[in-house]
């Protein structure tokens, strides 16, 4: 499957993420945990997007580009935002030990989206 269609199934499933949030937990959990899911949902959303941009950039300029911060941004949802929506389902703080790492992969994506744009400005 290709970057943009990742991206725009992502921003679907965020969407549904915010949509349960709002309309299913909140005021069930603690508010504490509310704002952990909330940030969680943002963090896919944003991220999501920016895989639907990076593989329009990708598309436009495969022979010299990479796919990898595209997979990055993937990895990114998954470890960060996954590891809060651990903690809010389970209430286990120790899931927040994978959190960073999921922030480091969207640091090297951006990073990597930056330096392989720099040459089409």
């Amino acid at each position: 499957m290709k970057l943009m269609q990742q991206g725009a199934i992502l921003c679907a499933l965020a969407i549904l993420s915010g949509a349960f949030g709002a309309h299913a937990i909140k005021g069930k959990i603690t508010p504490e945990l509310y704002e952990t899911y909330q940030t969680a949902s943002y963090y896919f959303l944003i991220h999501a997007i920016a895989i639907v941009v990076y593989g329009l950039f990708y598309r436009g300029n495969k022979r010299e580009t990479s796919p990898w911060p595209g997979y990055l941004f993937m990895l990114g949802i998954v470890l960060f935002s996954g590891s809060l929506y651990l903690i809010v389902g389970t209430g286990i703080k120790s899931f927040g030990m994978i959190t960073p790492f999921g922030g480091l992969s969207f640091i090297v994506a951006w990073i990597g989206f930056g330096l392989q744009s720099r040459t089409f400005i």
